[in-house]
């Protein structure tokens, strides 16, 4: 055997050539997996997907965690606002890299990354989960998707545009019950529904109060400006983090952004809901005194009923109405439900109503059952929706491994198309959510005239605003504060 030449050949076409098969061995080497090289159980780097997670404490740190647990994801970059928050994760990750601010993440770091987790309050969700698609990379986004209508819009579209996997964080899209619920639906039980009920027992945290006079010292660990980011300028007030800020409009979306997106997910998925074409709402009152109805624009109220309807899909005869409920408030009980059975789960329920039958499920589709329950155990149906392992847990190694193979390589749960029509459904209902609080001056001068109540909007999806009350248009696209911006 002749001996190797321990020089690169000098020539021009031998160079080339010398380089093509060094460029071949160098992938080979790289593409075998570790159970041949190293030891059982080893992914190969091409089998593995780098992370960065912004907004890492928290629902950040379980987010995480999880794609870790996935054993194909490298934490490689984490960024937070809030050094406190983030102690626990830095700590779990030791060799990834700490940023405060994401714009100087991605700027710095994009060629390392493949894939961008955001789990940020609501208003900062759509600016970096733009930005990191706009590089070309895979996005995880937390419930909500966006705070905005627009900006769920605008991320749908760029999630189609740019190739990339996208999930959002409802987790409940990825178990069991929510395919069940599609397939005893498919399988005719329930006849054609014409109504479903979604209801929660949020807000569980202040919700139709007063924005505090007093402003609070800023903890010195959380930078400020970077919380607020997309937001306008703001005194910091005691408790609006790392929590509370839900309650507030500039910030969260209610109890609707907050469990939304679990509750209302499978009626989407069961009936192919798209944009719904009108909305309707009343809304719970705070009173301060004798007839003296307290005013709290800022905040979201502590209670409110929206009524959505739908137009006939594929799978209905006809139009659909799908109700929310939350602040505790819950649809009349089913008369095939038992006195002593739990209505949902207690707390939280989705009611599907159909001309021949009913269903029902707890929080994230959990615990699927036909009415009258005795139903559920004796009713089989073709099992047509492969389920995901690990069901809601195996929401992110779902992501995670939808990733590594590629655009359209293998199924999410919730990818935007999906969960961007979601959002903006439910970010609609918060539009007459939000219209109760929205003010005109009477002729007279002497008070105002709220024109947002005891009224139904008819909603314009391909113009994305309200056709009969201009006054809450307001509401469809924020103007971010100065140097922040939605895209490049």
């Amino acid at each position: 055997m002749a001996k190797p030449n321990p020089t690169p050949p000098t020539s021009p076409e031998s160079r080339r050539k010398f380089l093509q098969q060094g460029a071949v061995a160098a992938a080979s080497f790289m593409i075998v997996p570790r159970f041949v090289l190293g030891g059982k159980g080893y992914v190969a780097p091409s089998d593995r997907l780098v992370v960065a997670g912004i907004g890492v404490g928290g629902k950040g740190e379980s987010d995480i965690m999880n794609f870790s647990k996935s054993g194909k994801a490298d934490i490689a970059y984490l960024c937070d606002v809030d050094d406190q928050r983030a102690a626990k994760t830095i700590k779990s990750f030791p060799k990834a890299k700490y940023y405060k601010d994401w714009r100087q993440m991605l700027d710095k770091e994009h060629k390392h990354i493949d894939a961008v987790s955001v789990s940020t309050p609501d208003h900062n969700h759509a600016a970096p989960a733009m930005a990191a698609m706009q590089l070309g990379k895979h996005v995880y986004v937390q419930k909500p998707l966006t705070h905005d209508i627009y900006e769920a819009r605008a991320l749908t579209e760029a999630a189609r545009k740019y190739k990339v996997v996208t999930q959002m964080g409802n987790q409940g899209a990825s178990n069991d019950g929510a395919r069940l619920l599609r397939e005893w639906y498919d399988a005719g039980l329930l006849g054609d529904v014409h109504t479903v009920y979604c209801w929660t027992d949020r807000p569980v945290w202040p919700q139709g109060i007063a924005w505090p006079d007093k402003a609070a010292p800023v903890p010195s660990t959380l930078d400020w400006d970077l919380w607020l980011g997309t937001a306008p300028k703001e005194n910091y007030i005691e408790k609006l983090v790392p929590f509370n800020w839900r309650g507030w409009w500039e910030y969260g979306t209610g109890a609707l952004g907050d469990m939304g997106c679990h509750l209302v997910e499978a009626p989407f998925r069961v009936l192919d809901l798209g944009y719904p074409k009108s909305v309707a709402a009343s809304v719970g009152s705070v009173y301060v005194d004798e007839f003296k109805r307290g005013y709290f624009p800022k905040s979201c109220p502590p209670s409110s009923h929206v009524i959505l309807k739908f137009p006939k899909t594929a799978k209905t005869k006809g139009d659909i109405t799908l109700h929310w409920m939350d602040g505790g408030i819950q649809p009349e009980r089913p008369a095939e439900l038992g006195p002593n059975e739990v209505f949902g789960d207690g707390g939280n329920g989705i009611l599907f109503i159909g001309d021949k039958g009913k269903m029902m499920a707890s929080t994230y589709a959990e615990n699927p059952r036909l009415l009258p329950t005795s139903l559920t155990a004796t009713t089989k149906v073709p099992e047509k929706f492969a389920r995901v392992p690990g069901g809601a847990n195996g929401h992110y190694a779902q992501w995670v491994e939808a990733a590594i193979a590629g655009h359209g390589k293998k199924e999410v749960s919730s990818p935007f198309d999906i969960a961007g029509p979601l959002t903006e459904t439910l970010l609609i209902a918060n539009l007459a959510v939000r219209g109760y609080d929205v003010q005109t001056p009477k002729a007279d001068g002497k008070g105002f005239n709220y024109p947002g109540r005891n009224v139904e909007l008819i909603w314009d999806p391909k113009q994305l605003k309200v056709t009969n009350l201009d006054a809450v248009n307001q509401f469809v696209k924020r103007d971010y504060r100065q140097g922040w911006k939605l895209g490049a």
